[in-house]
């Protein structure tokens, strides 16, 4: 097996809700250290392709395929529960919308990133206390607060928070649903130069999902642009987006459609 070969392999992938379709006949590579961006109009099917990509929800068709460090590539959905769980909580990440959805409310901060830590089995309390710590600084939050709760920080610091916790296992594929949304204009530019900094660096590949075409040009190396449930155009990021061939892409980055 080469280190070229891909990380993520879907193949056919189509989910449906009764008698809708949330997305159709969708594959794609990725390989190590790339960073896919998805973008469309809501209810375009980008969400539904994240989830079922990501584990979270199983597909009415197709397959998805990871290349694990010990086994080889396995189909996720093959896995038993526990783990494909294990799987979610170690080598991957998945950053929500809110901040929210991914964090423990109830425990602190550095409880939050160490956690993760105790996942993949360490044990050591004060290599723990200092991975958090670590963490904390490389998101740029305040390590004073390392005791305080999510739920006393801003929107912004509590993605910063979620990122740590992510991290903190150096997954080798992250999914991110919306990173930035919600978060204001000031937030969102720091905040990109953030995930763009640490994803560069710790050589992560990642599916970004969002409505922004700001974020993906910023951000991804290769685009998809969904409508319908379906992909209509893919590429390298700026090709499509300075180049774009299907009309739905020429309306999206003409900004005529509204997303």
């Amino acid at each position: 097996m080469s280190a070229r070969d891909p990380l993520l392999q879907v193949r056919g992938l189509t989910h449906r809700y009764g008698r809708q379709v949330g997305c159709r006949d969708v594959s794609f590579d990725l390989h190590p250290g790339e960073v896919l961006g998805i973008v469309g109009e809501s209810g375009s099917g980008k969400t539904t392709l994240l989830k079922c990509v990501s584990g979270q929800m199983q597909p009415s068709e197709g397959e998805v395929a990871y290349r694990t460090r010990d086994i080889g590539t396995v189909d996720v959905y093959g896995m038993t529960e526990a783990r494909r769980r294990m799987l979610m909580r170690t080598d991957w990440g998945i950053v929500y919308q809110n901040a929210r959805d991914g964090l423990r409310m109830k425990v602190s901060a550095g409880a939050n990133v160490g956690e993760r830590l105790m996942a993949i089995g360490e044990r050591n309390y004060g290599h723990i206390r200092n991975e958090a710590v670590d963490w904390l600084e490389r998101v740029e939050m305040d390590i004073g607060r390392i005791d305080d709760l999510p739920g006393t920080f801003s929107g912004g610091m509590q993605q910063r928070l979620q990122i740590a916790r992510n991290l903190v296992t150096k997954p080798r594929l992250v999914f991110m649903d919306e990173p930035t949304s919600g978060l204001d204009v000031s937030v969102q530019a720091r905040l990109l130069d953030l995930i763009r900094g640490l994803v560069g660096s710790l050589g992560i590949a990642c599916v970004v999902v969002t409505h922004d075409l700001g974020v993906v040009r910023l951000l991804s190396h290769r685009l998809m642009v969904m409508k319908g449930g379906r992909v209509v155009e893919q590429g390298l990021t700026d090709q499509v987006l300075d180049d774009p061939q299907h009309p739905y892409t020429q309306l999206l980055v003409s900004s005529i459609l509204p997303v």
